[in-house]
């Protein structure tokens, strides 16, 4: 990837770019706890808008869902801790892919609380210029 004319780096994108890529992180973690733990659970069904049915029919597929988000999330934290710029925008990537296809078939809000985070990081990694993320 060639990095961006020193004219583009802002003096502090290296730091707001750590901090996005953080808060996908953490949002993946929570997204994490609340499929696999709270999916049949009231505060689950209040998010997620389900029925008591629903949930429990669909609790173990959740659980998936739920572990998936957790490795996007480990990802992430890999990079940022290991100051691998390619780990971490691999694994934006894969929360880009996730959240414009969860958009298009789930439901359109995923769009905004995963793809466009996702995007918006991207471009800060991108215009930190740096090989670490």
């Amino acid at each position: 990837m060639t990095h961006p004319p020193h004219s583009l780096k802002l003096p502090h994108m290296k730091l707001i770019a750590t901090l996005i890529v953080a808060l996908i992180a953490a949002e993946h973690i929570g997204i994490m706890i609340m499929e696999m733990f709270f999916w049949d659970h009231p505060v689950g069904r209040g998010i997620f808008d389900m029925s008591a049915e629903l949930s429990a029919e669909t609790k173990v597929n959740a659980a998936n869902q739920g572990l998936y988000n957790g490795f996007l999330a480990a990802g992430l934290i890999w990079g940022l801790i290991a100051k691998k710029r390619d780990v971490t925008i691999f694994f934006l990537l894969c929360v880009l892919a996730a959240g414009i296809f969860g958009g298009f078939t789930a439901k359109p809000s995923i769009f905004y609380v995963q793809a466009l985070p996702a995007a918006l990081a991207l471009a800060a990694v991108w215009m930190s210029g740096r090989r670490d993320a």
